[in-house]
């Protein structure tokens, strides 16, 4: 599909998929798209990130293609691996049909056929329909694995030292999250356009639970909105995300709740909150508190 034309119509794009976002993050999306710039997105945990890459994906038509970072990752798990297996049964069967010329062999084993593609190479694979790379969670990666991204968001290719260089032919839209454990560098920085993905505010956290829980009953809605709302100025060591707002709406409508008590919070809390030591600071008065205020 086209990409979208101005920001309204990004934003409507957003919309369409369920996603709510404020004029800033629909302008940075926009220019993203338009610019065919990578899109790093920074912010706290639940906050809708990743979500972007997934709706990006789904309004655009593209193929999702997500690499998911953790610590010790390395290249044969994020952009390519040559099949080993297969390139020395190759081997084999070329010097029993006599083949014994070594620059011959290794030309013949080092195609495209016996080089297995990961999320990196596949979202620039010149074969391959349109997509949307989703690199998630870049700071849980190692620092080094940084540099081999420059090549990737710089110029849209990657280098193999005994194959060539792969470049895409329709650009894929990047989307690179960070939930900040680790300063990621300022050269991945400088070839992305940056937004931060902060808390919404009480009227569009409203407007998100309307549209990824329309079945839950408005005041119920409001009171969870207005609590959680609230409940992101205490003093806790992670604060509930949009994701948790969402989790715990649904979980109140299957306990067929209509209106927030306290007893409800304190047995639905494992839901919102996800330490003990946060659980417990809540659970009792202070939930009491809150609620009294939510109704409010």
């Amino acid at each position: 599909m086209p990409l979208p034309a101005s920001v309204a119509d990004t934003a409507r794009l957003l919309s369409d998929q369920g996603y709510v976002a404020d004029r800033a993050l629909a302008t940075t999306v926009h220019l993203a798209l338009s610019m065919e710039r990578p899109l790093f997105l920074e912010g706290e945990p639940g906050t809708g990130k990743t979500e972007i890459a997934k709706v990006l994906a789904a309004g655009l038509g593209r193929r999702l293609v997500r690499l998911q970072c953790y610590d010790g990752m390395d290249l044969s798990a994020a952009a390519y691996e040559w099949d080993h297996p297969r390139q020395l049964m190759a081997i084999r069967l070329a010097e029993a049909a006599g083949q014994t010329d070594r620059d011959e062999l290794s030309r013949d084993i080092y195609t495209r056929e016996f080089l297995m593609t990961r999320p990196l190479l596949a979202a620039i694979d010149p074969d391959q329909p349109p997509a949307v790379l989703l690199i998630d969670e870049l700071d849980r990666a190692d620092e080094p694995f940084e540099a081999f991204l420059l090549e990737l968001l710089a110029d849209f290719q990657i280098t193999v030292p005994e194959y060539g260089t792969v470049r895409s032919a329709t650009r894929p839209v990047v989307v690179l999250t960070s939930n900040r454990t680790r300063e990621v560098h300022d050269a991945i920085r400088r070839r992305c356009l940056y937004h931060w993905v902060d808390y919404p505010d009480a009227a569009r956290e409203r407007a998100i639970l309307a549209a990824k829980a329309p079945e839950v009953p408005a005041q119920l809605a409001a009171q969870v909105v207005a609590f959680v709302q609230r409940l992101r100025g205490e003093d806790l060591f992670k604060l509930p995300g949009v994701a948790e707002t969402i989790d715990w709406a649904q979980a109140l409508l299957h306990l067929n709740k209509t209106e927030l008590t306290s007893g409800d919070v304190d047995e639905t809390l494992g839901v919102l909150l996800k330490y003990q030591d946060d659980i417990a600071k809540v659970r009792g008065a202070e939930a009491a508190r809150l609620v009294t205020e939510a109704q409010a």
